[in-house]
């Protein structure tokens, strides 16, 4: 991307990105009233704004088609520049569909790197009380090992590559802070030992589903956004069923709405629904 196409730097973050997921319908009323020439200019700019190769376009930005009725299709972003993110949204409204274009609901939010992850520090202690000499050839491989995996989880965390398979779902979520359920008052030992058990019980599913956390805290009106992607989608239905009995979900997770998808090109999801010139 060239300098000249960002804004200025002082709203990215000194680690992480921005990221947003954007859900639209499309007005069928309103697209029967445009002429011809006016869908095909229309589809055109459509698809010139999600295209991920442009010099406009953010780091990522990956869409897809959505199952029901709360959308038609959504866009997934992510960008240092939340400006860059935004452009998007304000080129498929500005093009010549966008009068036929109705936005459903949006998240916004940022990557982070979870608290619960533990160090290289935490990790020593652990091979400690496992019995292994902290001078010895075991102890050290481990700990070689552990550091590489730390250092490829943190990047992908907070600068993620999006993964090319076909299904995935979105939907927000809090902890809960009701009496006798808050999540915020429990020490972070126990905090943190129920994100073990609800991250052993995702792992279950390591080469089946791959996820995205963010943030969302005083961004958005939810704490977190998670996205879930699936060689198949019988295995989203799978993983969000096992980890609900983990008490990190069962007893202190609140969820919003689902949005499931099937990753398209723009001139997919145009012809899927029936915009064509």
């Amino acid at each position: 991307m060239s300098s000249g196409a960002r804004p200025e730097a002082g709203i990215e973050p000194s680690e992480g990105w921005h990221c947003c997921h954007l859900f639209y319908r499309f007005d069928r009323p309103r697209l029967r009233s445009l002429g011809q020439s006016e869908i095909g200019d229309g589809c055109r700019d459509f698809a010139a704004a999600l295209d991920a190769e442009s010099l406009e376009a953010p780091e990522r930005m990956q869409s897809f088609l959505v199952s029901g009725q709360r959308a038609d299709f959504g866009v997934l972003l992510l960008d240092p520049n939340p400006l860059v993110i935004d452009r998007v949204h304000q080129r498929l409204m500005s093009g010549l569909l966008g009068p036929a274009l109705v936005p459903a609901w949006s998240f916004v939010s940022m990557t982070e790197v979870s608290e619960y992850v533990p160090g290289l520090e935490e990790y020593e202690k652990r091979l400690v009380e496992e019995g292994l000499d902290p001078r010895g050839e075991e102890f050290a491989e481990k700990h070689r090992q552990y550091g590489r995996r730390l250092e490829v989880g943190r990047r992908q965390r907070l600068e993620p590559d999006l993964p090319a398979w076909p299904a995935l779902c979105f939907y927000p979520m809090n902890k809960k802070r009701s009496v006798g359920e808050n999540w915020y008052l429990l020490d972070f030992s126990q905090r943190q030992r129920l994100m073990e058990e609800h991250g052993a019980t995702g792992m279950k599913f390591a080469g089946k589903v791959t996820q995205l956390v963010t943030v969302g805290l005083g961004l958005d009106d939810w704490e977190w956004g998670v996205t879930l992607w699936a060689r198949n989608p019988q295995s989203l239905k799978e993983i969000v069923y096992r980890m609900r009995f983990d008490e990190a979900s069962a007893r202190y997770a609140e969820f919003g709405p689902f949005y499931v998808g099937y990753r398209a090109t723009a001139e997919e999801i145009l012809r899927h629904c029936g915009v064509e010139a």
